[in-house]
């Protein structure tokens, strides 16, 4: 719960609201934290209230559900999001002071822990809409209980409980598992984008949202594209909330030269021309990375395609059906983000790259066009 008032910055809102009431609250209290400062995007850097708030033991929220990676229409195994947010070092008491120790109470001695999803259970008849969002579910309640186990192993314990132990099935399955959150970053926010999704649905892409009561519920508001750049300057020259971090996580993600390029974009203002590690552009990075991910989304596809007949007809050709919406959604939100961030860039669309057939207006008027029978609704 935060003030109704628009912050300065909406990343470093919780921070600034709970951290002064550090040790105020009664024994029995936890407060509950979202893994990242904004709300469940498809990659956030952990919340910087983990470990500065010594006095109060916090639990971890995360998000089980798809609110923001394509619901249950997409293929995204999350649990490596939640696994890179538990392994982050906060260095709140030196190295080794992890997310994890934090919320499990062994970093600062807390008697009282605990750790909450949002659940991804419904009506349907296999409970979670897309077979997959199952192991989701199971990887949640696994790392609930051993934050140690690793989200590969996981991810075969599910595939062998829920489809059997053939080898191909298993390692196919896990093959399209552990590399489905990363692919889905790659063709939604890649390079530390984030909130650019619909705005009342919370589904498709739309960069260009603007004008709505609240600038922090905006597109524009968090990717700050503009003729020189992209990116959300949260650095001293900005709203300083690398502040909040302990060092050197503070002098980390505030050198744009030393932070991670997965969170770039949302600590830095990079101009378009600047080179990278790989040595592109961020025009160029930014394309090739939403190139990447619909790409990988089709080789998932035809990765799928050779478990026919090894498992069920019914649950091949559910999942099936999923991976060929998702991959024409991974189309839409690249073509419909570069065309967008072209009108600022002003630069070709790098050589070699298949060209959008169709205007960014097309993309702009778009709303469930490829799954008409599932609007979810926030």
């Amino acid at each position: 719960m935060y003030s109704d008032k628009v912050p300065a910055d909406r990343a470093a809102q919780a921070y600034n609201e709970f951290k002064p009431l550090d040790g105020s609250f009664l024994p029995n209290v936890l407060i509950q934290v979202k893994n990242g400062p904004i709300d469940f995007q498809p990659r956030e850097p952990f919340h910087p209230l983990f470990g500065a708030m010594p006095g109060t033991p916090l639990m971890m929220e995360f998000q089980i559900t798809q609110e923001y990676t394509g619901f249950s229409t997409h293929l995204v195994y999350l649990a490596n999001q939640f696994k890179e947010c538990l392994q982050s070092d906060t260095y709140s008491l030196g190295p080794g002071s992890t997310v994890a120790r934090v919320i499990d109470g062994s970093l600062h001695g807390y008697s009282r822990t605990g750790i909450a999803g949002v659940a991804n259970i419904g009506t349907d008849r296999n409970w979670t809409g897309h077979h997959f969002g199952q192991a989701n579910w199971y990887a949640f309640g696994r790392l609930a209980w051993n934050h140690q186990l690793q989200p590969a192993d996981i991810a075969e314990e599910w595939i062998r409980c829920t489809f059997g132990n053939d080898a191909h099935v298993v390692n196919t399955m896990k093959s399209i598992m552990d590399g489905s959150w990363e692919t889905t970053v790659s063709y939604m926010t890649p390079l530390g984008l984030h909130h650019i999704m619909g705005w009342s649905h919370h589904y498709g892409p739309a960069p260009w949202i603007k004008d709505k009561h609240r600038i922090d519920w905006t597109s524009v508001y968090y990717h700050r594209a503009d003729k020189k750049g992209l990116g959300f300057d949260r650095t001293p020259t900005g709203s300083n909330a690398v502040a909040q971090y302990a060092d050197p996580v503070r002098e980390i993600f505030g050198s744009k030269s030393k932070c991670p390029e997965k969170f770039l974009l949302w600590f830095h203002h990079v101009a378009w021309t600047d080179t990278l590690s790989a040595g592109k552009t961020l025009w160029e990075e930014l394309c090739r990375a939403y190139y990447r991910g619909a790409d990988a989304v089709q080789h998932m596809l035809q990765q799928w395609l050779t478990l026919k007949g090894k498992i069920d007809d019914e649950r091949f050709e559910h999942v099936y059906q999923m991976l060929t919406i998702q991959h024409k959604e991974a189309i839409w939100w690249r073509n419909a983000c570069i065309l967008y961030f072209q009108t600022f860039s002003d630069l070709e669309i790098p050589a070699g790259l298949e060209l959008p057939d169709k205007p960014l207006s097309y993309y702009m008027q778009l709303e469930f066009p490829y799954a008409p029978g599932i609007k979810p609704q926030w």
